[in-house]
């Protein structure tokens, strides 16, 4: 599977200052744990992920710096990808900045799955790419087991070899993203193999923001992704 980032743009707000008016600093936020919890909110409903920073870092910390510095604010969930073999649902939800390029940041190193032993089961999150080293803001929501994404490092193709980057989870809120899953599908847009994939309309995401860390447990605390 291949993906394709579709760039658009940010307006700018702009505020009046006068001069007796004080710019507020922002606090520093605290540091990343082990796992960090991160809330998407859309008109239809929530869905709470759990980030696995210990596992994947690389990735984690890029997506929360699309988090923290508020881009993901009105991403789109635009792409429902249906397989046509296997049980359903088999597939993915993919989203990302689909229509604001102003937003992006530079492409992230490829964290691999058999460096970051986490692997492709339903309920995981993946970084969306073009070649391994591209990713940047798309990802996606498996709605089924695809331990195919997986790196393979014995294979001679360098798409397999390299597979998909999991660095997450949905704790909460996959009713929501089957629904979203299912919803109506353009028989037109999209390119390539991603002709009829294309959700019509694209659901808005309101807010993604950081959530409180869990607390710590003498068992481990919140977990992480599936491995």
């Amino acid at each position: 599977m291949k993906r394709r980032f579709v760039l658009a743009a940010l307006p700018a707000t702009l505020v009046a200052l006068t001069s007796a008016t004080k710019t507020k600093k922002a606090l520093p936020l605290p540091p990343l744990g082990d796992t960090v919890l991160v809330e998407m909110i859309t008109a239809q409903g929530t869905i709470l992920l759990e980030l696995d920073h210990k596992h994947a870092p690389i990735t984690t910390e890029n997506f929360m710096r699309y988090v923290d510095s508020g881009r993901y604010n009105g991403m789109m969930f635009y792409r429902a990808m249906h397989l046509n073999w296997g049980t359903e649902p088999n597939g993915l939800l993919q989203g990302g900045l689909n229509q604001l390029p102003a937003r992006l940041m530079k492409p992230i190193p490829h964290e691999p799955t058999n460096v970051t032993g986490l692997t492709h089961k339903a309920g995981t999150l993946s970084m969306a790419r073009n070649a391994p080293g591209t990713a940047m803001d798309d990802f996606s929501i498996l709605l089924s087991d695809l331990t195919s994404f997986d790196a393979n490092p014995a294979s001679r193709d360098p798409e397999t070899r390299a597979g998909y980057a999991v660095f997450g989870r949905v704790v909460s809120g996959m009713d929501l993203v089957r629904r979203l899953y299912d919803a109506p599908r353009s028989p037109t847009k999209g390119e390539g193999f991603m002709k009829g994939q294309m959700l019509d309309p694209p659901v808005k995401v309101l807010k993604v923001r950081r959530m409180a860390a869990p607390q710590s447990s003498p068992t481990g605390g919140g977990g992480s992704a599936p491995r």
